[in-house]
């Protein structure tokens, strides 16, 4: 019902800085257009693609491409969407923008505003392999409801590692977690060797937050703060 996914657009005071850091972890830099007249960068392990811009909207939002965004609009609103935000028209970007019922931010767009990675989609960063982007919400339901009229498809919550649902689709798995585990969107990462991998971000010299969530094992498991806020939580990988 979306379209592509894109990326997830972060809102950053410092391009460049938060550019270093996830080079830091090995995401490589992606090609861009000259769409935004803002500064714009784009990082990717191969299967997640973080757009960084510094410009201000809310962030982080869910990027999507649909080529005839003016014609698609009115089929997300026949869904009982609404709408926050639309621009279309012969002299603009075609955009258009919701809330889902946790406040998260999803953009539609007409045209890709970076270019394909020559990475392998197997090669992944630091971190591991990219699981799914989770967003805190206090009820479940609705988010179900929500997101499955979007073509997703809910799993059973589960609480493991923490009290959870996944959402998947065929380019980006969505999840939902309770406030009290962290009260921010996260990326989340997953692998088998994830003690391993921690212990060699800390050779880096990449910081590891104190807020990791209650029952997750600091030996396997780390919450890492991009320089833009973003939240990134590594956990070992759950069979």
């Amino acid at each position: 019902m979306l379209g592509k996914f894109h990326e997830i657009s972060l809102q950053t005071a410092d391009i460049a800085a938060s550019v270093a850091f996830y080079e830091r972890l090995g995401f490589s830099q992606c090609g861009t257009t000259d769409t935004w007249p803002h500064p714009y960068g784009v990082m990717t392990d191969g299967r997640l693609y973080v757009g960084l811009h510094q410009f201000k909207f809310p962030s982080p939002t869910v990027t999507y491409v649909q080529p005839d965004v003016a014609q698609h609009v009115h089929g997300i609103e026949k869904l009982g969407v609404e709408i926050a935000w639309k621009r279309v028209g012969e002299d603009a970007f075609n955009e258009f923008g919701f809330l889902d019922p946790s406040g998260q931010a999803v953009r539609v767009q007409e045209a890709p505003t970076h270019f394909s990675s020559e990475r392998h989609r197997g090669e992944s960063s630091l971190c591991g392999d990219f699981a799914e982007f989770s967003v805190p919400a206090a009820d479940f339901e609705p988010m179900r409801e929500f997101w499955e009229k979007l073509g997703f498809v809910a799993m059973t919550e589960t609480d493991v590692p923490y009290v959870r649902m996944s959402m998947t689709s065929d380019h980006l798995d969505l999840a939902v977690h309770r406030a009290r585990t962290l009260d921010q969107p996260m990326l989340v990462f997953a692998a088998a060797d994830m003690g391993e991998r921690i212990d060699r971000l800390r050779s880096l010299d990449v910081v590891m937050s104190d807020d990791l969530p209650r029952g997750l094992d600091p030996r396997h498991a780390a919450l890492l703060r991009a320089p833009e806020s973003t939240a990134l939580l590594l956990i070992s990988a759950v069979d």
